[in-house]
């Protein structure tokens, strides 16, 4: 943290800003409810309430954009391609560079993997691809969507060192090894919450002649990014981890390669003629947005761009940098509790430090039953599991899963009291109730709480992934 920072940073009593279901009632499994504590928000963060004010304010005019001559398309196309600009400004991105609205960041790492996979293809004689046979470049700690769609291209991986700076100087290595186009790494690790310096990692990767790709899934909700000044040549993030969980995501940069990329979707408004035999696909981002685009998803994730651009960076990072280190605090102050971190040097290393994230284990606990024992009996929501980052978890010794908390800008010093005072307590006194295993989850046995009526299943009724799916 900056002085000025450390001087604000304080342990918050009251959230940063208002979210949607910040008085949500939990019922508890002994009977009774509690103030819903969401530790959860590195999976989907809540809707910021001012951006859930805004969606019902356009929602009238919602029509389709683009081909429409009516007043409502007209208004909902200038409302989409407005949006735009808004999260081009968020990002600092350059003139000229792409805004690619998609659903997620799993979708937009997607779509890039397909422009490089088209370029490599092409052997690298165009649009600026040097490489005759390039490969891509990872870390073994990416979460599975910066993981996934490069092992299906010619890549390499870095195993990351247990310091942020052995961790450069291995992906240096490689770079000077010459043959890679792009560096794709993570922001903030999506397990430990520890950020990489992407401003010197992008330096490392244009001085041996590559692109970088930065998942900012995780870094977008916690810090501003300056992708121009930065030198990061592209970016994607999630509209559900920035507190507009209405089913946008975007991809931001460089429009080269994706004007030269295979669209990501065939179908209508990505192409400028079509034949029965043929076709010819038009450029810039309406090439990769074909069908009818998720208009009010795109308007709602550029409005939180907006609410979390005008927050003072200062009382931003210190409310978050508050809350997690009283959080960690208060977890190693118990025996029996583990906090986990990749680097030794992430809260000293320029450009690094961490997000509001904290990972940890409970002895004596699987992960899955300590989570359901805290949601049951404390009304305390925690992550569970592998959190689609399997190598990492393995190399972490925790093949099983862990715990993460994560923090917010609804975050309040209670939600730490809460989960420690929880986890405290299961050291204490054990679990309070009988669980079960259920469709691959620890649930509450002969579970009698009531639910909302709209809701399809209770807990454990469905199946659920190996790993979580954030």
């Amino acid at each position: 943290m900056t002085s000025a920072t450390l001087e604000k940073a304080r342990i918050s009593d009251a959230p940063l800003l208002s979210v949607v279901g910040r008085g949500l009632a939990a019922p508890l499994i002994h009977g009774g409810t509690a103030r819903y504590v969401n530790l959860d928000y590195a999976a989907s963060a809540p809707a910021v309430e001012e951006v859930a004010a805004h969606l019902s304010e356009v929602l009238p005019y919602y029509a389709s954009v683009h081909r429409g001559a009516g007043f409502a398309s007209q208004v909902s196309t200038s409302l989409y391609e407005n949006a735009r600009q808004t999260v081009a400004d968020f990002v600092g991105a350059r003139p000229g560079d792409a805004v690619i609205f998609t659903r997620n960041t799993t979708d937009s790492l997607n779509l890039l993997a397909g422009c490089v996979e088209s370029l490599l293809a092409a052997h690298g004689h165009r649009e600026g691809v040097s490489n005759e046979h390039g490969e891509v470049l990872y870390l073994d700690i990416e979460h599975h969507a910066n993981l996934l769609p490069w092992q299906a291209l010619p890549h390499r991986t870095v195993v990351a060192g247990h310091t942020v700076e052995s961790t450069l100087h291995r992906v240096e290595t490689q770079l000077r090894a010459g043959n890679v186009v792009l560096l794709a790494v993570t922001g903030a690790s999506n397990v430990t919450g520890e950020v990489l310096p992407v401003a010197e990692l992008a330096a490392l990767a244009h001085r041996h002649g590559a692109r970088i790709v930065v998942d900012a899934a995780q870094l977008a909700p916690h810090r501003r990014l300056d992708i121009a000044r930065d030198g990061i040549d592209y970016v994607a993030f999630s509209g559900h981890k920035l507190y507009a969980p209405f089913g946008a995501g975007v991809l931001v940069g460089r429009p080269d390669w994706l004007d030269a990329g295979r669209p990501h979707l065939a179908g209508g408004g990505a192409v400028k003629d079509v034949r029965l035999e043929s076709v010819r696909w038009t450029g810039g981002p309406a090439r990769h947005e074909a069908g009818s685009p998720n208009v009010l998803g795109a308007a709602t994730l550029a409005k939180a761009t907006e609410v979390l651009a005008a927050l003072d960076p200062e009382d931003w990072h210190a409310h978050e940098q508050g809350l997690r280190a009283h959080l960690v605090a208060g977890l190693e102050a118990l025996g029996g509790v583990t906090v986990h971190q990749l680097f030794a040097d992430s809260s000293t290393y320029p450009g690094s430090g961490t997000i509001g994230v904290v990972n940890f284990s409970v002895e004596g606990y699987d992960a899955g039953l300590a989570a359901a024992y805290l949601s049951a009996e404390h009304g305390v929501g925690v992550r569970d599991g592998k959190f689609c980052a399997h190598p990492l978890l393995r190399r972490l010794g925790l093949a099983s899963g862990s715990l993460r908390a994560s923090v917010g800008v609804g975050s309040r010093r209670e939600d730490a009291d809460r989960l420690v005072a929880g986890v405290a307590a299961l050291l204490r006194d054990g679990l309070g109730w009988d669980y079960v295993v259920d469709a691959g989850r620890w649930v509450p046995a002969n579970d009698s709480r009531s639910y909302p009526s709209w809701a399809p299943n209770t807990p454990g009724t469905a199946g659920a992934a190996p790993c979580s799916s954030d």
